[in-house]
């Protein structure tokens, strides 16, 4: 239609159909022939001309475009559908109308006896079976509300005098719009028992656990419940307006292990970082922050501690044991600075109502994890409105049940906290209020994959919630991250030394020897501290990766395991052990500030503390090892994997740049192959380029670990540059009885031990009892 409009107006026809057939058939038959001439006919189908090139020009350029994937228009197109599917499984920002939020109101006095009752402190536990004497002991506490969150597996008939108990039926007719989010049999349903003590005046919260007894039976001797502004601090108004606080001087610093301080640097508490256990010494210094801000307090359990369940399974001899761990009474409570983090958990811990928006505990998580990252969650959201966290000297005793620890409940824990405390320092919003800034945060966290939409969902559910009880939420402040830390001076700082508890239930008797034990740690630690290791396991990973993490983690800035079994849970990356070295240049560059980088393979031992003496800056490798390292003739009666080998490094050799192939060729021999086990090998972050390049130029080639090691250490640096005293000493046996075992030949005066065979919890129990005999403070984990 478009075109004949184009194509000029036609001269007046009557329509055909007003003719009689007989006249249409007679002007048909009388019509003069029409010109030949091309100009007339081009004229006269002008318009059929042009639809038939418009046809022909659609067709081509969809032909072309069908062809030409690279063309502007199919890449708009492909863009466009690529988009619209990443949109659709895009995670949803919640849209929440701040100023509308509609009240919830407590239930009618006929509908529940406690619509009227108020109280400003509450306990809130979370209860599964009938109560027990702790239970009562919390329930007798004077001034304060006990109030029992029920789920699943609570006996319908539960009762306790003095407490107020939520079934699931109770909790469902509160009229919260997070009962939706919750599992029915989890601890997480505390979330409707916070959000029924602030409707009901709350001030105060005191998150518990049905075993905790606490110290004296008084909450206030223990942790400060009247908190000052710190303008009437400053004037010195209450008792005891200071605390110390951990200092800011190291900025690289994001966590800390609070047990340390209250005397017992060997406990850890669960959630703190794996590669950070081995950080037992105390601070240098302290500095002073005013009290009255410390919205969070975390106090500390005698008895059963909150630890993880590496701790519980690798400390405990027996089942039948139980442990009864106790924290240094008298050490002063202490503060954590913005940018510094602790573990916080939901067993002995006070909010105040400026932090009670960070009470929500995560339901997407495993349960072990959910207050953990709750705690680190909130922590970080304390600094927005000048807020932090305290840790308090033992307020509770906690009984320990023998109850089992399993990791699966902990795996959000090892694999992510590290990664999580980073991630939650370095964060930042723009936004203009505290809610908008938590439901960000938590946004965020779910496209990081700390938790999942599902959390985020229940976050901004929880914010309608604590706005529609009534619950104001703080104004925002400047966090003191964005602004320039003021020098420490010596005038600033305070001193405290930490006691150094016995450890008896650890079997280990700390008295004399533990100063020098505890600097031996402290020494390898600052010799070694900066030095990635890279551990290659052979067994299931599932058996041992968390214990080569945890025993050398002590040590080493971090752990990083490879495996032909890879396992995300345990943050084991794939890697086959015949090509290994293609995989280190992934981890080079992950740790571009690392000092260095140790590769060891899971049959050999190391014994860490017989490399002080090793160069940093230069390569280490078994090349004065005569087991290990061994030269093989290509010439004459040879093998045809030696031959292959042989003349896959030549051919790799006559691609190198001047500077490899110059320092390979003057230290080797024509007609001599190079093997080395490369069990063991250290390349200096100097040198770390020159490594990914070789990788690069050996590309594809099937190059055995065992050939590709020794060929790139003689070309990145000449055989007398390399520090070859820093594992000349390797015990290296070979054509050993199959029931040889490694006592027979094990020493600690050496720097690594071969062979090793570790497959299980057993296997790791023997040697660290082994490894103990050089560093003592490996008792203490078995």
């Amino acid at each position: 239609m478009l075109v004949q409009d184009r194509s000029g107006p036609k001269p007046h026809k009557p329509p055909s159909s007003t003719l009689p057939a007989s006249d249409r058939d007679h002007r048909r038959r009388l019509a003069p022939a029409k010109s030949l001439d091309f100009s007339t006919w081009a004229s006269d189908n002008l318009y059929k001309i042009l639809a038939v090139s418009f046809l022909v020009a659609t067709v081509a350029a969809l032909f072309f475009l069908r062809s030409a994937g690279d063309t502007a228009a199919l890449l708009c197109f492909e863009k466009t559908t690529r988009s619209a599917s990443s949109a659709s499984s895009r995670i949803i920002y919640p849209q929440i109308s701040w100023n509308s939020v509609p009240p919830i109101k407590p239930l009618d006095p006929s509908a529940s006896p406690y619509a009227s009752f108020r109280s400003d402190r509450w306990i809130i536990v979370s209860v599964s079976a009938y109560p027990t004497g702790s239970l009562r002991a919390l329930a007798r506490i004077k001034g304060w509300q006990l109030l029992a969150v029920g789920n699943s597996v609570t006996p319908p008939d539960w009762s306790l005098r003095g407490a107020i108990f939520l079934s699931l039926d109770e909790q469902a007719r509160l009229g919260f719009r997070t009962v939706d989010y919750l599992p029915y049999n989890s601890h997480v349903r505390k979330s409707v028992g916070y959000l029924f003590a602030i409707q009901h005046g709350a001030k105060v919260i005191f998150d518990a656990d049905d075993r905790a007894e606490v110290l004296g039976g008084d909450l206030g001797k223990h942790f400060d419940l009247d908190l000052v502004g710190e303008a009437a601090a400053a004037a010195a108004a209450p008792k005891q307006p200071i605390l110390l606080q951990y200092s800011h001087a190291e900025p690289n610093r994001t966590v800390v292990n609070p047990y340390v301080h209250f005397g017992q640097r060997s406990v850890w508490p669960r959630g703190l970082p794996l590669e950070n256990v081995g950080d037992v010494g105390h601070e240098e210094f302290y500095t002073e922050v005013y009290s009255g801000r410390q919205f969070i307090q975390q106090g500390l359990s005698n008895g059963l501690p909150d630890v993880d369940s590496v701790f519980y399974f690798t400390r405990k001899s027996s089942d039948l044991e139980s442990f009864d761990i106790r924290f240094d009474e008298a050490a002063p409570k202490l503060a954590l600075p913005q940018g510094l983090m602790v573990p916080v958990n939901s067993f002995n811990t006070i909010f105040h109502a400026q932090a009670f928006w960070g009470l929500m505990l995560p339901v997407s998580v495993s349960s072990m994890a959910s207050d953990v990252l709750r705690g680190y969650w909130a922590q970080r959201m304390l600094w927005e409105i000048g807020g932090f966290v305290a840790v308090y000297p033992p307020t509770v005793h906690r009984a320990d049940k023998a109850r089992s620890y399993p990791f699966a409940e902990e795996k959000d824990l090892h694999v992510n906290v590290g990664r999580l405390i980073k991630f939650l320092v370095s964060w930042r919003s723009s936004k203009h209020t505290l809610f908008e800034r938590i439901l960000h945060l938590s946004y965020v966290m779910a496209e990081e994959g700390f938790w999942t939409e599902q959390d985020l969902e229940f976050t901004a559910a929880w914010l309608q919630d604590l706005l529609a009880i009534g619950y104001q939420q703080p104004r925002l402040m400047s966090l003191e991250l964005d602004r320039p830390r003021a020098n420490i001076g010596h005038g600033d700082t305070r001193e405290f030394i930490p006691k150094k508890l016995p450890s008896v239930h650890l079997g280990v008797d700390e008295v004399g020897t533990v100063n020098y034990e505890i600097g031996n740690l402290i020494r390898w630690r600052k010799h070694l501290g900066n030095i990635v290791l890279i551990m290659y396991c052979s067994v299931p990973v599932d058996r041992t990766a968390l214990e080569w993490r945890f025993l050398y983690g002590r040590i080493f800035k971090t752990v990083i395991i490879l495996s032909e079994q890879s396992n995300p849970d345990l943050a084991v990356e794939y890697g086959q052990l015949a090509e290994s070295y293609k995989y280190l240049p992934k981890v080079f560059k992950k740790f571009q500030d690392a000092e260095g980088f140790l590769f060891l393979q899971d049959d050999m031992v190391l014994n860490y503390w017989n490399l002080l003496q090793a160069d940093k800056t230069k390569l280490w490798i078994t090349n004065k090892v005569p087991q290990s390292w061994v030269l093989v003739s290509t010439k004459g009666n040879v093998s045809e994997w030696h031959l292959n080998q042989g003349n896959l490094v030549k051919k790799i050799v006559d691609n190198f740049p001047v500077h490899f192939q110059t320092s390979y060729k003057g230290s080797t021999t024509d007609g001599r192959l190079v093997i080395c086990s490369s069990e063991i090998f250290y390349v200096p972050q100097r040198l770390v380029t020159d490594f990914i390049d070789l990788v690069g130029i050996v590309g594809d080639l099937q190059i055995h670990h065992k050939i590709a090691v020794p060929m790139f250490f003689l070309a990145m640096d000449a055989l007398e540059n390399l520090d070859s005293s820093a594992l000349a000493t390797v015990v290296y046996r070979t054509n050993l009885m199959a029931n040889a075992s490694i006592t027979s030949y094990y020493t600690d005066q050496v720097p690594a031990v071969y062979p090793l065979k570790v497959q299980n919890e057993n296997d790791f129990v023997k040697l660290v009892r082994l490894m103990a005999s050089g560093d003592p403070l490996l008792l203490e984990m078995v």
